[in-house]
């Protein structure tokens, strides 16, 4: 495993558990050239996951793509990173337990979304302006008033 700090191949285990849901490994290593401490997951191998994409092409599927959209949608909100790798994971797992290794990409932003109202709304608003396309603000408007809808009735 190559030091993202200084590209030495040369690192050691400093620590090994598993992940929450046990689904992979969590070791956080040291570089033994420059001492830099960083974080790997170790998965088992499995067929991989296709997304199918709004114009009908195929594209392999990727965990850091999510991620980087969940990070955007989470900015300034307080929510740790290990908690967006968990609904990165959830996601996976839905798509694998469905038995298809194709997903359509905008049920895959649904899965990501429906994880993420159970941990910030504000959060849920931000990914979904961009998964779901809203053509105007009457749609956008919409969606606030179905989640404050949501809020009052379970308040």
């Amino acid at each position: 495993m190559r030091c993202p700090s200084c590209g030495c191949e040369e690192s050691k285990v400093i620590d090994s558990r598993p992940s929450d849901n046990y689904t992979a490994i969590r070791r956080r290593r040291q570089c033994e050239a420059c001492g830099f401490r960083f974080t790997t997951y170790e998965r088992r191998e499995e067929q991989p996951l296709v997304v199918i994409k709004r114009n009908g092409a195929k594209e392999p599927f990727d965990r850091e793509k999510l991620m980087r959209g969940l990070i955007r949608a989470t900015v300034k909100r307080g929510i740790d990173v290990n908690r967006l790798d968990k609904i990165i994971d959830e996601v996976e797992e839905r798509v694998r337990d469905s038995g298809s290794s194709e997903v359509r990409a905008s049920d895959l932003g649904e899965m990501a979304l429906q994880s993420l109202l159970a941990v910030d709304k504000v959060a849920y608003v931000r990914f979904a302006s961009v998964y779901r396309h809203f053509d105007d603000v009457e749609e956008f408007s919409d969606e606030l008033k179905r989640l404050a809808g949501e809020r009052g009735a379970s308040v």
